[in-house]
């Protein structure tokens, strides 16, 4: 299984933090798999810029949101461009 870390701007990475959003559309070029990591990092904005850890807590735990890839549709096929995915984000707690 391969993790992939995931620059998201703010609107989608809280909808996703709220568990309203539960799905995520890529551009599938890191091949993404059912049961891959995928770990949402949080921008300041569209710029891409990620948001700093707080201070003194050593990780990004509050910036950054850890899933499992559950289903997978690869583009190409029922509205989706060819080279793009929609998978589903299943929650994960954060490794230590």
């Amino acid at each position: 299984m391969t993790t992939h870390k995931l620059k998201t701007w703010p609107v989608y990475f809280d909808a996703a933090k709220s568990g309203e959003k539960t799905f995520e559309v890529r551009w599938d070029d890191r091949g993404f798999q059912r049961g891959d990591d995928v770990i949402l990092m949080r921008t300041y904005d569209e710029g891409g810029v990620v948001e700093p850890a707080p201070v003194g807590s050593g990780r990004q735990a509050m910036h950054e949101l850890h899933f499992k890839i559950g289903w997978i549709l690869h583009g190409g096929r029922f509205g989706i461009l060819d080279g793009w995915c929609v998978f589903s984000l299943l929650p994960q707690e954060p490794r230590p």
